[in-house]
């Protein structure tokens, strides 16, 4: 027998005790009379005169000392100390105790507060109830939860037996709350758009495919919420914003989830250029609601906020970390060439862009630490932004890298619908000749942009990669709660 089973069997062996004695082991009231552990710290001296209260939480540690025991009592943040003396609750309670409980189990109990001989703040328990047995023993507490996939897989454990993992997630909840009070006081309404898209549109991804029974129709998870949003600029909607799930069938790394978070904004009558002053300013907001100094570490790099950030040209990038000159000159040809030289093979659908595209995330975009943002990528890989009027061929866009990740995109939104069209119609040859990330037809989208759309800008923030570094994360996978994972 293993020795999982030995353990197990004994807490079987517990429960079957506590059942015997009548001891209900997973009662069906709660505790609505329970001092929460931190007031019990931080309202001591207020507690303390009243001659009983409730703590209840899991039990984390047991130390016993001829008659007596003392308990430490958690609840995900906080811990107190709790003292059992048989002549307090009693011989045939504090056997039970004794007996039944293990650490990992929920118990409650009451009685006063005092200070123990070393000033420990401490319950001691005129009596205790039991909440709800643990069949499994927890992690050792000394070394935690190691495995960087079990600590993914069972995030659960991973928050009651890791330091900084609660903190983590908190962390992020705060962003979030702040990325919306700072929209929120800018004017923008937030709304939700549909997760379930006829049209996989929005963004160049492949999507998930799924089938609706009652209407016997195949429908795509959301690779982007985009077009929902611009429909709802053409209703005269002027400033909106969603944060939600978007899916994409792709593949799993440090920086990529297949489900994630995105933050999309649309403000009518804003361009590109206004639109990075805006996040500038978002994030000199943000950092400041989170109380972190205007310079982060990330990665054991220095990032200065303090200040504009940089800017280059997407040209400017290929030649300077790629070695790469005169794109705008370069042959296709000799665009595959280089790309194959720097270990990027040319795959189906491939055009010029595109491996000039796969050349800048994989060699340029580690290289850029500072905030930084690209402006005017290949307009034949954005067909949903405007063209530059300075620089033709090329999109009147940006995206803003930090630290080697591409954390928030941004364009002036393509509004004429003829050349919507067009440029949906060159997707759909792409998809022809044997790309599976083009965007499809949207005639619906195109119909709505026909009955007028106003001049536009939009940005997308990645939620989970603005989490990993404000919070100086590594890994995608330690910022999502759940993430992606191979069945076991």
């Amino acid at each position: 027998m293993s020795s999982f089973e030995d353990l197990k069997n004994a807490r079987l062996a517990k429960l079957k005790r506590l059942t015997d004695a009548r001891i209900v082991s997973y009662p069906a009231n709660g505790v609505p009379d329970r001092t929460a552990l931190g007031d019990a710290a931080s309202r001591f001296d207020e507690l303390a005169d009243k001659k009983s209260i409730t703590l209840a939480g899991r039990v984390r540690a047991l130390r016993g000392h001829g008659g007596s025991l003392f308990c430490d009592l958690g609840d995900g943040q906080n811990q107190f100390q709790v003292y059992l003396k048989k002549d307090e609750l009693g011989d045939d309670s504090y056997a039970l105790f004794e007996e039944g409980v293990d650490i990992g189990d929920f118990c409650e109990f009451s009685g006063s507060l005092f200070l123990t001989q070393k000033k420990e703040k401490s319950l001691l328990a005129k009596s205790w109830t039991f909440l709800a047995k643990s069949m499994r023993p927890l992690p050792e507490k000394r070394h935690g939860l190691q495995d960087a996939e079990e600590r993914s897989r069972r995030r659960y454990l991973d928050l009651i037996a890791n330091d900084g993992v609660r903190e983590r997630f908190e962390a992020r909840s705060r962003i979030i709350s702040g990325l919306r009070h700072f929209l929120d006081t800018e004017g923008f309404l937030e709304v939700e758009t549909p997760l379930l898209h006829p049209v996989a549109g929005g963004a160049v991804a492949r999507p998930f495919v799924t089938h609706q029974n009652a209407l016997n129709i195949d429908l795509f998870l959301r690779i982007a919420p985009e077009l929902y949003l611009k429909r709802l600029l053409i209703g005269g909607f002027e400033k909106i914003y969603e944060i939600g799930r978007n899916f994409r069938n792709e593949g799993v790394d440090a920086e990529h989830n297949p489900e994630f978070t995105m933050l999309e904004l649309y403000e009518a009558y804003a361009n590109a250029e206004t639109h990075r002053a805006f996040l500038e300013r978002l994030f000199g907001a943000l950092i400041a609601a989170l109380h972190l100094k205007s310079t982060l570490r990330y990665r054991e790099v220095e990032l200065s906020f303090g200040r504009r950030f940089d800017t280059m040209t997407f040209e400017e990038g290929l030649e300077r970390f790629a070695l790469i000159p005169d794109y705008a000159m370069l042959s296709e040809s000799d665009m595959e060439a280089r790309a194959r030289q720097l270990g990027i093979e040319r795959e189906k659908g491939d055009t010029k862009a595109k491996l000039a595209d796969k050349v800048f995330k994989k060699v340029c975009v580690p290289k850029i630490i500072q905030p930084t943002f690209v402006l005017n990528y290949p307009l034949e890989i954005l067909p949903l932004a405007k063209e530059s009027e300075t620089h033709p061929g090329f999109a009147d866009m940006y995206q803003l890298i930090i630290a080697g990740v591409e954390v928030a995109k941004g364009f002036s939104e393509l509004n004429d619908p003829a050349e919507q069209r067009r440029r949906f119609e060159a997707q759909e040859a792409e998809r022809a000749a044997g790309s599976e990330e083009a965007n499809r037809m949207d005639e619906d989208f195109v119909e709505a942009m026909e009955y007028g759309m106003p001049p536009a800008a939009g940005i997308g923030i990645g939620i989970d990669r603005l989490v990993m570094l404000l919070t100086d994360t590594a890994n995608i996978r330690d910022v999502i709660l759940f993430p992606t994972m191979r069945p076991r």
